[in-house]
């Protein structure tokens, strides 16, 4: 079995690569982290004009018509760039809900607006900090109108439509809720990472769109967060990446006691430690996407799998870049806490690395026990 993407997957792969290194250089990640602005709007429309937002989707809803395959490699190097946008907000969440319960109208209407960057999304799940169990929604669903309130909401601010869980008297259900309609409340929250901007959205009797059949929100949402979990794990993995090149590149030219501090054995180990977390975290999401690609059973495990590597390899690949930086690792002027913020957001983003054990856990034991 080859696990290696092709060669027309790699050349797309650097494509995007080189132009998020033209377009989208970490001083555009700081500039709008150090702004009011909820993201890079023409980075974005850039992206819907180059086919990024639609690559995933069916060329009959307006979308390139490519696969996960390639949307997993789009995704790596959006987080080795830090691109603020709400690329995994809309994409990773709502679109593939969409993709998987919407009716041909629904596809006809949000995916088409999606791939061509005039729609944002956001995942409306928690009603907590780090915390992403829709079993525990006490949001209502009821008559077609929304009651209740989600946070910390990425991208809330910016979003057009949200995906929300709600509770009906047939069961947890999901729905989509025009974030610029009546009944719809947003409130700026803070954010570890302003470039990728937090908010409270609260609903009072907010028309809602059903999304699947009313009370089968659960598995729904289970699926949705697997896939989410697939293609944030491949962003986590672009961000690792890149920390471990500029730390590299930094112990090369940082000297103590005359020479390279990088020539130290104690540096050497770090580094090497850490491209073995990056690598078994390769080795994860890369089983998820061809799970994800072929629509197989396996992405339950895979999907959990790919999720706690990825975030554990970006924490450790953060903290060892603050720490051989030095001194100058703790300041602003530096990049590292730009990839230490990003790294914290995307870790709580669906639900912190302990609930993701834990789903990991029991599946295995779901499996064993049938």
């Amino acid at each position: 079995m080859n696990f290696d993407f092709s060669e027309d997957q790699k050349l797309l792969q650097q494509t995007v690569r080189d132009y998020l290194t033209e377009k989208s250089p970490l001083s555009l990640c700081r500039e709008v982290l150090e702004s009011n602005a909820p993201y890079a709007p023409d980075l974005w429309q850039g992206a819907a004009e180059l086919g990024w937002l639609g690559t995933a989707i069916d060329e009959r809803y307006g979308g390139a018509g490519f696969g996960y395959l390639e949307l997993v490699l789009i995704a790596e190097e959006i987080g080795r760039a830090l691109a603020p946008i709400p690329f995994s907000s809309t994409l990773y969440g709502p679109a593939e809900a969409i993709r998987l319960a919407g009716s041909d109208d629904q596809k006809s209407r949000y995916l088409a607006k999606i791939a061509a960057g005039e729609l944002i999304a956001a995942l409306a799940f928690s009603e907590a900090a780090g915390q992403n169990d829709v079993e525990s929604a006490t949001t209502t669903l009821q008559g077609g109108k929304v009651t209740g309130t989600k946070l910390p909401v990425i991208d809330g601010g910016a979003a057009d439509t949200a995906l929300v869980a709600a509770r009906s008297d047939a069961g947890l259900s999901l729905a989509l809720v025009d974030l610029t309609g009546e009944g719809v409340t947003r409130e700026p929250l803070e954010s570890i990472d302003p470039s990728r901007p937090l908010a409270r959205l609260s609903f009072d009797d907010a028309p809602a769109e059903l999304l699947g059949g009313e009370g089968e929100g659960a598995a729904l949402a289970s699926n949705v967060l697997d896939r989410a979990a697939a293609l944030m794990a491949f962003e986590q993995l672009g961000s690792a990446t890149r920390v471990l090149e500029l730390t590299r590149e930094f112990v090369m030219d940082r000297y103590a006691f005359g020479r390279p501090i990088a020539s130290f054995q104690a540096i050497k180990h770090r580094l090497a430690d850490l491209w073995c977390e990056i690598e078994l975290a390769r080795s994860n999401c890369y089983w998820a996407a061809w799970a994800l690609a072929n629509d197989d059973s396996e992405l339950a495990l895979a999907a959990c799998s790919a999720r706690i590597s990825a975030t554990k390899a970006l924490d450790l690949a953060t903290v060892e870049m603050i720490q051989l930086y030095g001194g100058v690792g703790y300041t602003w002027e530096y990049d590292c806490h730009l990839f230490y913020r990003r790294s914290r957001l995307l870790g709580a983003a669906l639900g912190g690395t302990s609930a993701w054990r834990d789903r990991l856990v029991g599946r295995v034991d779901a499996r064993a026990a049938a």
